[in-house]
């Protein structure tokens, strides 16, 4: 294990080395994010930034720890990044419609699931019992990896936000690969963590005030990522299994939730782009822009510090956690207004209990 975090250091200095070179080739290529009214940025910045932590990801499971991993699935895998990177890079350089990145998102996740071979296939639920998913699995699977793909791209908004809310999420699931999820191979966590420490040699570059952004090709390729390290894990899925990843990735998740609802809620297309995800809503509540991503950072941490407590809890423990949670988070949404200032049902509702207390009183 000492020569495993070792090379794991290497993959960090490797990704922190090589992103001044993607820097120059941004630049060559025009991957260059222009402002507009829907920016944070306020000059022209190189993009592409993820195709170092591809670069670092790669060379650490081709080179570095090769003996770790299966040769079919590192292969089978390495297909489907490629297939997201690209499709990363095209966007980033030409800016591809929605339902084109879509396209490239759905090609890799049928390479995951019938080359790779990682899918749902099982599910164990409280009363209902066990089933296998069928012709299900294929939808499902698919489903969950354009999910959580598409829900890191969201959250792309400031200088390190998708970057370390991805290395908080990661580390969680790793740490839960190692000690929890029971898998046959250790590799899966060990694949995890070459990921986490290319992020974490990148994002200095990318830390506010950032020298490059991820772009879709980072963006894209740490949410695909993301989904089929969670699916390593959900292979036989129970209702534990499902809520630690959903826990783990919860900021992403829940902006994506909550943006889908507001646009349903204001008549707007869901694929329409706006300025009030969760960052937004944080700036324009008087946060800078480097409070922000600390801010949401921390929030980060606690759905990794809660997401720890499912494996230590009994069913009806984690049910109760998750009752807890979505109450707790459903508050915290409102008081910020993610929604829209108007709509804040749970905080009127308490008020209302409040004043009648204090009317009987």
């Amino acid at each position: 294990m000492f020569s495993v975090i070792v090379k794991l250091f290497l993959t960090m200095i490797i990704s922190a080395i090589i992103t001044p070179f993607v820097v120059k080739l941004a630049y060559i290529l025009g991957a260059v994010d222009k402002p507009n009214a829907r920016r944070v940025n306020i000059k022209p910045m190189p993009t592409m930034g993820g195709l170092a932590i591809f670069i670092a990801f790669n060379f650490a499971t081709f080179a570095l720890l090769r003996e770790q991993f299966p040769t079919h699935e590192l292969f089978s895998v390495f297909l489907a990044e490629c297939i997201i990177v690209l499709t990363g890079i095209i966007d980033d350089i030409r800016e591809l419609s929605p339902k084109a990145k879509l396209a490239g998102i759905f090609a890799a996740s049928l390479v995951i699931y019938f080359l790779a071979g990682i899918r749902m296939n099982e599910v164990t639920l409280p009363i209902i019992g066990s089933f296998e998913l069928g012709w299900w699995s294929l939808p499902i699977t698919i489903i969950w990896i354009i999910a959580i793909t598409n829900a890191v791209n969201l959250i792309d908004g400031l200088d390190g936000l998708a970057t370390g809310v991805s290395i908080i999420a990661l580390f969680t699931m790793g740490v839960m690969a190692y000690f929890f999820l029971n898998l046959t191979n250790v590799y899966v966590a060990i694949w995890i963590f070459a990921l986490v420490f290319a992020l974490v040699g990148f994002l200095p570059h990318n830390f506010h005030p950032a020298s490059i952004f991820l772009g879709d090709t980072g963006s894209l390729f740490i949410g695909f990522m993301m989904a089929v390290f969670s699916l390593k894990g959900l292979k036989n899925v129970t209702f534990v299994t499902l809520l630690m990843p959903v826990v783990i990735m919860g900021v992403p998740i829940t902006d994506t939730v909550y943006a889908i609802l507001r646009r349903l809620l204001n008549k707007k297309p869901i694929m329409q782009a706006d300025k009030h995800h969760l960052h937004h809503r944080l700036m324009q509540l008087g946060l800078s822009h480097r409070q922000t991503v600390l801010v949401i950072y921390g929030l980060s941490l606690v759905f990794a510090f809660i997401s720890l407590l499912y494996p230590l809890s009994t069913l009806w423990g984690s049910i109760l956690l998750t009752v807890g949670v979505l109450i707790g988070l459903e508050l915290f949404i409102e008081s910020i207004g993610l929604l829209g200032d108007n709509r804040q049902p749970l905080l009127r509702a308490i008020q209302k209990f409040i004043k009648r207390l204090e009317k009987k009183n």
